[in-house]
């Protein structure tokens, strides 16, 4: 599967594409309370447009370690007029980064055309909605919730545990009537995981792609790339596009990620290394 319809907007996977994030919240671990205003959701959205996105993800509750959970109702509050406004002006995919089937619904409703569930449809109704809706879903890995995630977690085998509680998500989805044409697939870095468990699951990355999905990463700026470099969030850009280079050089196609432009011209020297190799003599885009 190299190319997704979107709610009648195409997301092309056969290389690498960078997936960027806007959230709309005053907590997330990142960029909270930046982004509070549809004029300035729109600005952004359009410096990532312009910078090579594929497909912006917004979203309208902060999933950071300890975060508080929002309702429904602000939760569309917060991310419908946003959605509405990217899809009327930008022809490239917006993404829904939320759980909630009430907020599936209205997001679908204000030109969204993917869920990104990073519960993978466990929520009551939640895989109902998505069966109904016909979008793609990104199916991802939390061990626990994000109040309570960081708290110990503890594993047998990592990589085994992950890849088996996806390959469960995709088989109740095709139950449910999702089928495996509309399924990507996210390990879940730093939910619910150790320094030790992230390098693993990008160690073994391979594993997970090899069930033969897209695969979705989320690497940008996270704890763990604090934990090996020592720096603060607003310093992780380095490590964060090491960590996306090494991610698709083990299968990953859609990059999720904060430093656009930065994603896309890290990503770029990879497929130009491809295509040399590939004895094509020239470097392949990663934009849209």
């Amino acid at each position: 599967m190299t190319v997704l319809n979107c709610g009648g907007r195409r997301l092309d996977l056969s290389r690498p594409r960078v997936m960027g994030v806007l959230n709309i919240t005053p907590d997330s671990f990142s960029d909270g309370g930046l982004t509070q205003t549809v004029g300035v959701a729109l600005y952004r959205a359009e410096a990532m447009v312009a910078a090579g996105a594929a497909v912006i993800d917004v979203g309208g509750e902060s999933t950071r370690p300890g975060a508080a959970l929002v309702d429904a109702q602000e939760e569309i509050r917060r991310v419908a007029p946003v959605i509405e406004a990217i899809a009327s002006r930008f022809p490239l995919p917006v993404s829904v980064d939320t759980s909630k089937p009430q907020v599936m619904r209205a997001a679908a409703d204000a030109g969204a055309g993917l869920i990104n569930d990073v519960r993978a449809l466990r929520l009551p109704g939640a895989i109902e909605a998505a069966a109904s809706l016909g979008l793609p879903v990104c199916l991802m890995h939390m061990k626990g919730e994000p109040p309570t995630m960081q708290q110990a977690p503890v594993y047998a085998d990592v990589v085994a545990e992950v890849i088996g509680f996806l390959r469960s998500r995709v088989g109740a989805c095709e139950a449910a009537g999702i089928p495996r044409e509309r399924l990507l697939l996210d390990p879940g870095f730093g939910f619910g995981k150790t320094l030790t468990h992230n390098l693993a699951l990008l160690a073994g990355l391979g594993d997970l792609v090899a069930l033969g999905l897209p695969v979705l990463v989320g690497l940008s700026r996270k704890s763990m790339i604090g934990a090996i470099t020592g720096r603060p969030v607003e310093e992780r850009m380095a490590g964060s596009l090491a960590a996306a280079v090494l991610a698709a050089e083990r299968g990953a196609v859609l990059v999720r990620a904060h430093d656009v432009a930065e994603t896309v011209d890290a990503l770029a020297v990879l497929m130009a290394l491809r295509t040399w190799e590939g004895g094509d003599g020239g470097a392949a885009a990663v934009g849209p």
